[in-house]
């Protein structure tokens, strides 16, 4: 048993590697730990979620991923590098790094759907499920139990030598497997994402109140965004950087190896003038398959003329 237990973890690896993952851990399936329970329970009792009302629901499945799976025991962990080949240039509006491609739900879930027939087919008996930012579980803490990385200050996921910016996804799966070991926290002394914060949305180390911060209120906000912070947006019209652009980390960080990751001719050529001017028809051209939809275009274009009116 113990044998087929290697094998299969080597095969997993293997072939998550062959399919286009950057890295891949495995941990074994079990309620969250103390520390990270309190502090999910104190973050979501103080309101730190804001209008992500959804954040508060299933509370119980979120801390214990077995309660998403019947006999789930190992949770496999993978993470696909998604920084840009080319970044938008500075007098440019500026978008979240990882929405210059293609939407990210629909790429990773192809890939781990083929590791999961790759899995059945070398173990028909073991069941498993596949999970990508689509259910209440810890995306960035199963990535640190299975060894990939650390939960940095800014509250992201950070792989040594590589950085943050990887999408992460995860299989349960009903079987043991050989499982890594968590890697201790890096960040030291630093506290370069913290100061370089322009809302101060990260009011402590891995706290973030996300009513202050700049992604949550370009892409998730239904409102208007606070006068407050539209001062801070500076050029950015789809979510916020600044946080990982700071991190000493990200000096290792390079350029995703993914095609539809890749940002169009098009998207890297808008200028404001053509942001300014940007038809509903020309919205749905352009973010075709992106998740910038997800802020819909009213969204995109109230972000917009909140920087025009601070610009």
């Amino acid at each position: 048993m113990k044998a087929m237990r290697k094998d299969l973890t080597r095969y997993i690896k293997a072939e998550a590697s062959r399919l286009g993952f950057d890295a891949c851990g495995i941990a074994p399936a079990e309620k969250v730990d103390e520390v990270s329970c309190n502090a999910l329970q104190e973050w979501l009792a103080q309101g730190k979620q804001a209008g992500m009302a959804y954040m508060a629901n299933h509370t119980d499945k979120r801390l214990d991923p077995r309660l998403l799976m019947e006999g789930t025991q190992s949770v496999v962990s993978v993470a696909l590098n998604y920084y840009p080949w080319v970044l938008l240039k500075k007098e440019q509006y500026q978008f979240a790094w990882y929405a210059y491609g293609k939407d990210y739900h629909t790429i990773l879930k192809e890939k781990l759907h083929a590791l999961l027939s790759g899995i059945r087919q070398q173990a028909p008996e073991v069941n498993g499920r596949v999970f990508c930012d689509t259910a209440p579980l810890l995306e960035r803490y199963w990535a640190w139990q299975a060894g990939l990385g650390w939960i940095g200050k800014n509250t992201q996921l950070i792989i040594p030598k590589a950085g943050s910016t990887f999408f992460l996804g995860e299989i349960l799966l009903d079987t043991r497997l050989c499982y890594d070991t968590p890697l201790p926290n890096r960040c030291g002394n630093c506290t370069r994402c913290l100061d370089a914060c322009p809302t101060h949305a990260l009011e402590a180390p891995y706290r973030l109140n996300a009513a202050h911060c700049l992604s949550y209120l370009t892409i998730e906000n239904k409102g208007d965004i606070p006068e407050k912070n539209t001062g801070k947006m500076g050029n950015c019209i789809y979510g916020c950087d600044r946080c990982q652009q700071s991190c000493p980390w990200n000096r290792f960080a390079r350029p995703s190896h993914e095609p539809e990751l890749e940002a169009s001719e098009e998207f890297l050529h808008m200028m404001p003038e053509d942001w300014d001017t940007l038809s509903i028809e020309r919205y749905r051209v352009l973010f075709k398959g992106s998740a910038v939809k997800r802020a819909k275009y009213e969204g995109l274009m109230r972000n917009i003329r909140a920087v025009q009116k601070k610009n």
